[in-house]
């Protein structure tokens, strides 16, 4: 079957997406390792974006400010769940661990989702999902590689499963959003949420706010701090949030969604190709198999769509 121009061109807005936004751990890498603590680069990254973003927000709005005040609340719960606790956790997650173990051990959120609505909602799994679950979690095994020579710092096993947390309260909340809230209005408004609470934490002392503003170490090379800050908020944020949509409005977000996985097998090529790291054997195979058994979850949800409102899509991850 032929595919169509328009089809093509979603895919390679999806593609984009998931490699832009792959690079987030990497520019951050080098924040952290010259001297940035996780909050002060999820500040830079999601409160520039929240600004370039504002404006679109703004015309995305139509002067419907009625429906930005009726969702006030959901905005600040998901900036603060979605946005802040998410990001600081993988950040922090990156000192310790390779970028992309980090970004398996945030996507089992995807997983956290499931138990969620069957604990809350009474939703149980059916089978295909159980049987992903069990993959990701098998996965999850190898990935720690508890007796191997790649086994990993604990402290960044439960950064990255705070992380996980982050992004699972992140699809529930945007999967409860209203609907005529455009999706760039809940991505400005979360970052822009998430960018104040963490500099009003930072500020009464009960988080840390360092960063150093002369050259860093970027793939290598010594540059200036504002390279990895321009790709932290441009590029792993604002044009990957932007393409992503762009790519979920012409391929629908179930398909999006799915292509959207790319970003973990991106972010592993990134970091070796940067930052020379690339994860054991054992760790890839568990990686495969956490990728798997999210697509199952996935491909179950196709199967019924009715029944999935409570999962919602996980199309973009401008929370990331």
């Amino acid at each position: 079957m032929q595919q169509s121009p328009a089809t093509g061109l979603g895919l390679g807005l999806a593609l984009l997406s998931a490699v832009t936004f792959a690079t987030s751990g990497t520019f951050a890498r080098s924040l952290i390792e010259d001297g940035w603590s996780a909050p002060s680069a999820v500040i830079a990254r999601v409160g520039i974006a929240a600004l370039v973003l504002a404006a679109p927000a703004l015309l995305s709005l139509r002067g419907r400010w009625h429906v930005l005040r009726r969702n006030i609340g959901v905005l600040g719960v998901f900036g603060l769940l979605g946005v802040a606790l998410a990001q600081v956790c993988f950040f922090n997650a990156v000192r310790y661990l390779p970028v992309g173990v980090a970004l398996l051990l945030e996507y089992l959120g995807i997983i956290l989702v499931v138990g969620w609505t069957w604990l809350v909602h009474g939703q149980r799994p059916r089978r295909l999902t159980v049987a992903g679950a069990a993959a990701a979690l098998a996965g999850l095994v190898f990935v720690l590689d508890l007796t191997g020579a790649g086994r990993l710092d604990p402290l960044g096993v439960l950064w990255g499963l705070g992380a996980a947390v982050g992004l699972a309260g992140y699809y529930v909340l945007a999967g409860r959003v209203d609907p005529e809230l455009p999706s760039v209005v809940l991505a400005s408004g979360g970052m822009g949420v998430g960018a104040v609470a963490l500099g009003g934490l930072g500020l009464v002392g009960a988080l840390p706010l360092n960063a150093t503003f002369g050259e860093v170490t970027f793939a290598g090379q010594q540059t200036s701090w504002l390279v990895p800050i321009a790709g932290l908020s441009l590029v792993a944020a604002v044009v990957a949030y932007l393409t992503g949509i762009a790519g979920a409005r012409i391929l629908g977000p179930r398909l999006s969604s799915f292509v959207g996985l790319t970003e973990v097998m991106f972010a592993v090529l990134i970091a070796w190709l940067v930052l020379g790291e690339l994860p054991t054997v054992v760790q890839l195979v568990g990686g495969v198999l956490i990728v798997a058994g999210v697509a199952l979850v996935r491909v179950d949800e196709l199967r019924e769509p009715s029944a999935t409102a409570a999962v919602p899509e996980p199309v973009l991850a401008a929370e990331r």
